[in-house]
């Protein structure tokens, strides 16, 4: 049996204006946007601080300010493209995706995340046959649903435009009511003593539902994630099997995951 999963946030008083900012930036890279008072509560401290971090933001060019919260520029370009923000280390990605749809036979029903390194499992799945996968991921039913004897199945809920993705409590509650062999989940980070970190609260309790859904979790996250830690906390490390992961993990952290139990997989 799987542990519970249990989402929490990091301790955040006296967090420093820059690096507040740089989470700040994360979030609404995450979520598309994000509201003043959403915040101030989140980071404690006040609606004034929030204000003045948003117009450095602005400043700086990656977000604009509206009456309550800001926006992330990129957002009409992203959807008009169906492009991902984050494009970082794609050809570590790449290897890891690979190897993750090795994995995959036929006729077999998995759950794909949203993301960069699930969307590269997902473009070397099409010479499969029979797959059902279950995805909030626009852009991977996209690229799987035209395929021949697939079946594609997507949850409702509200659409985040940076990850192409559904999100919130129509799509948790659909994923608390299927079953699949395999979860491939994305993180934006993943430490030994925090497990896994997201830059918003907005997606915890979906990823929670994933993971009860599926029998066999594959954490895929390239090696500039690993020791790094975002806002909110999904859980500790025993909530997944087998973590995959390219060769720039160091052999220290390699062996530390695996005397957790984790079973590692590595891209060359």
């Amino acid at each position: 049996m799987k542990p519970a999963v249990k989402a929490q946030t990091e301790p955040l008083t006296g967090l420093l204006s820059e690096p507040r900012r740089r989470r700040i930036l994360d979030w609404i890279q995450e979520e598309g946007s994000a509201r003043v008072r959403d915040l101030a509560g989140a980071f404690q401290v006040s609606e004034a601080t929030i204000r003045q971090d948003l117009e450095r933001l602005e400043q700086e060019g990656t977000v604009t300010r509206e009456h309550g919260g800001a926006y992330l520029n990129s957002v009409p370009a992203q959807v008009t493209a169906v492009a991902l923000h984050h494009q970082e280390n794609m050809e570590k990605k790449r290897k890891i995706g690979a190897l993750a749809a090795s994995l995959v036979g036929n006729g077999e029903t998995l759950i794909l995340d949203a993301g960069t390194t699930t969307t590269e499992i997902a473009t070397r799945l099409t010479t499969r046959q029979d797959l059902t996968v279950i995805t909030n991921a626009l852009n991977i039913a996209l690229i799987l649903g035209a395929v021949p004897g697939f079946a594609v199945h997507m949850p409702g809920g509200q659409f985040k435009a940076p990850t192409l993705s559904l999100s919130g409590d129509k799509s948790v509650e659909y994923f608390r009511n299927i079953f699949a062999g395999k979860l491939f989940l994305a993180t934006a980070g993943v430490a030994l003593d925090t497990g896994l970190t997201y830059p918003s609260f907005a997606d915890l309790q979906l990823k929670e539902a994933m993971i009860k859904a599926a029998a066999h979790v594959y954490l895929v996250a390239d090696s500039s994630k690993i020791n790094k830690s975002a806002f909110t906390r999904l859980g500790a490390l025993e909530v997944i099997q087998t973590f995959i992961t390219d060769d720039g993990i160091s052999d220290a952290d390699a062996q530390a995951f695996e005397a957790r139990g984790i079973k590692l997989l590595i891209a060359h």
